[in-house]
């Protein structure tokens, strides 16, 4: 599986954004690149990245993600994605409380007096390496993970981006998304060519007042 992103990702991470700061092109791709492993992977945050934390996570960690998975191996890829959104919430709390972002909340904009808050590439980045940790757990068996998408680029709508993933029998991809809602929760696994048609789920907090703050309605 090749885990290549090309320039043209990059290029728009920008436009994209949640801060002023920017992590440089080189750190990016390395991030994106990494192979994880329980013992060291890195985690972006701020914005592009503008934060990124090297982290471990314990046996005591990991055993509520196997445990989501259960003792046998999925029995269809459906079961297997339901499983992968649950884990990814997880893992989002997890990893979390390890380094502040446990606050992060749904979307991009009006989120700045929140600590630790992600844009759509922070998240993207992350949730690929989760689910990478996934798959090197034996946990993903009826997918494969693909390159990030990003939908828009301006001139229809705010860019976003998101993870791909691909059912081996079947062929068809899907988008896997952990911006639409607040840190913790689980992450929307759409088909992708619903997720290209500016899907954004009915109860996403995002563009809906909140009651102690009011969100930007834009994405």
């Amino acid at each position: 599986m090749s885990y290549q992103i090309s320039r043209i990702f990059y290029s728009i991470l920008i436009l994209c954004f949640a801060q002023a700061a920017y992590a440089e092109f080189a750190d990016i791709q390395r991030i994106y690149r990494q192979t994880p492993n329980l013992n060291q992977f890195e985690v972006c945050q701020s914005g592009g990245c503008a934060k990124v934390t090297q982290l471990a996570l314990s046996d005591v960690d990991w055993q509520p993600i196997k445990a989501l998975f259960g003792e046998s191996v999925q029995s269809n890829a459906e079961q297997e994605r339901e499983k992968i959104s649950d884990a990814i919430g997880l893992l989002e709390k997890i990893v979390g409380y390890k380094v502040g972002t446990s606050t992060d909340r749904a979307g991009t904009f009006g989120n700045s007096d929140y600590p630790g808050q992600h844009d759509c590439n922070d998240e993207a980045i992350n949730t690929t390496t989760y689910m990478r940790l996934l798959k090197q757990g034996g946990l993903i068996k009826f997918h494969v993970i693909e390159n990030l998408r990003t939908r828009n680029l301006f001139f229809t709508d705010w860019p976003h981006t998101t993870d791909v993933i691909r059912e081996i029998e079947t062929g068809e991809g899907f988008a896997v998304d952990s911006w639409f809602y607040d840190n913790g929760h689980t992450a929307t696994i759409v088909p992708f060519k619903l997720r290209q048609a500016n899907y954004k789920p009915a109860d996403s907090p995002i563009g809906r007042p909140r009651k102690d703050s009011t969100q930007s309605t834009k994405p």
